[in-house]
């Protein structure tokens, strides 16, 4: 069984409300590949939550994907190292090891698919450039460095805002 954490609600409770979104005004599906044991990113859910923001967050693309499939995702925040599995470990083939990429995909397949930010990995410069472009290809609104100063978190809230501007209009999601 696949182990998917919500972020308290606290119109729904502590079980996260009802699929599709309970009392929250938009969700962000929030996935962490795990590089750091207290990452900026983790704070985003406590930072989110009093503006009816509903944090769901995935640690594979396992857990992403059952998400997906029980909630409807306005925005997404997408780890490129989010592995596939918790039974792969990072030594695996890149191939079988990583979801970010994976997860990219299955997000634009979507009948209605959500404007998505990628975090790349830090990794070589040409890998770099490799993983930015397929982001942007799979219709990433943006792509992002991982988090590690209060300053990147605050950017990442910026470009989250940004895609709420465009995307949404600057209004929650079924607002009109």
């Amino acid at each position: 069984m696949v182990n998917v954490r919500f972020h308290p609600d606290p119109e729904t409770g502590p079980s996260g409300g009802t699929p599709g979104g309970g009392g929250a005004r938009l969700n962000l599906l929030l996935s962490y590949a795990g590089w750091q044991p207290d990452p900026l990113i983790s704070r985003l859910p406590t930072l989110l939550q009093p503006m009816g923001i509903r944090s769901l967050t995935a640690s594979t693309g396992r857990e992403a994907s059952n998400v997906i499939q029980a909630n409807r995702v306005h925005i997404a925040l997408v780890d490129l190292a989010l592995p596939l599995d918790k039974a792969r470990s990072f030594d695996a083939a890149p191939e079988f090891a990583e979801g970010g990429p994976r997860l990219l995909e299955l997000l634009a397949r979507l009948d209605e698919p959500p404007p998505v930010v990628a975090v790349k990995r830090s990794r070589s410069a040409r890998d770099d450039a490799r993983d930015i472009a397929a982001a942007l290809r799979l219709g990433a609104f943006a792509v992002v460095d991982r988090p590690e100063t209060t300053g990147d978190l605050n950017m990442i809230l910026d470009v989250l805002r940004r895609c709420l501007a465009r995307f949404y209009k600057g209004r929650w999601p079924g607002i009109a």
